[in-house]
């Protein structure tokens, strides 16, 4: 898929499999959309090097998050959103040999647990608050797909967001767990951790605080909302030496730790999309 860098050909491949596994699992369409689609027009000035290995013919980029909605039992306009970025950093033409991007663990990984995670709760039919399903564009070049989304909705009906990212390496906490960045900023990580505390899964803090992941990731554009969103990943970030790079290949995920991440995230935010938790609301500082 060209590294589904957004513009590309490649991602428009990539949107219409997600539309079609939508559609396949029996998943409504978003707010006033007529389609799995959410388009609109990116627009940045050019600067010298500014995307790295991204070419843009114009300053303008028609773009699209890909959106599907399950609808709550009792309680419709509450909503909760599970999301991750379909988009990676395509082809770099300067390069000689293996160029593109492939971005299976950043982040096939995560678009792949949000198509498991609609079948899962499509098929168990409890959800009594609704549930945004959410293909992000063009993480990569700026958070634009989030930050986008942001803009076009009232974050005082979001519950909680729920983003995925790189969870195809073996966590550091070792398997069967997950890390949450800026879990101290809601209650939401402990929300997760009473939810799993009689099963084989557990949830951590980011360990990597000083990368500032909490800001780095879709999860950023609905925090600044006062949403009680934040990122779920397993990758070992001091041993990741594939994240960016075109050896980010299928060949070197771990298939097991994205089907039990996949798992834990389901079980720990059950009683969010039950209606029985609900995190408290992020102040950023």
């Amino acid at each position: 898929m060209e590294g589904r860098r957004a513009g590309s050909e490649g991602i428009e491949r990539a949107a219409k499999y997600i539309e079609s596994e939508f559609d396949r699992i029996g998943l409504t369409k978003y707010d006033t959309l007529n389609s799995y689609r959410e388009n609109f027009i990116f627009r940045k000035k050019r600067r010298p090097n500014y995307y790295r290995n991204v070419y843009l013919k114009s300053n303008e980029m028609s773009v699209y998050n890909v959106i599907g909605v399950l609808k709550g039992k009792s309680l419709p306009n509450e909503y909760v959103i599970i999301s991750a970025h379909y988009d990676h950093l395509g082809i770099d033409h300067k390069k000689e040999g293996d160029n593109i991007y492939n971005g299976a663990n950043d982040n096939a990984s995560g678009t792949t647990a949000v198509l498991a995670l609609a079948e899962y709760f499509k098929k168990l039919d409890n959800n009594e608050r609704s549930i945004v399903f959410v293909a992000f564009t063009a993480e990569e070049m700026g958070l634009v797909g989030s930050r986008y989304f942001g803009k076009h909705i009232n974050p005082n009906d979001i519950v909680a967001g729920i983003n995925i990212e790189m969870i195809g390496k073996e966590s550091p906490y070792g398997k069967n767990t997950a890390w949450i960045t800026g879990f101290d900023r809601s209650d939401l990580g402990e929300i997760i951790q009473k939810n799993l505390s009689n099963t084989n899964y557990e949830v951590f803090p980011d360990p990597y605080i000083k990368e500032k992941l909490f800001f780095r990731s879709d999860n950023a554009a609905l925090a600044k909302l006062g949403i009680p969103a934040h990122t779920f990943s397993t990758t070992p970030m001091e041993k990741d030496s594939d994240y960016h790079r075109v050896s980010d290949e299928y060949k070197t995920l771990d298939i097991f730790t994205i089907k039990e991440t996949t798992k834990l995230i389901a079980k720990g935010i059950i009683s969010i999309i039950q209606g029985e938790d609900t995190p408290t609301r992020i102040q950023m500082n």
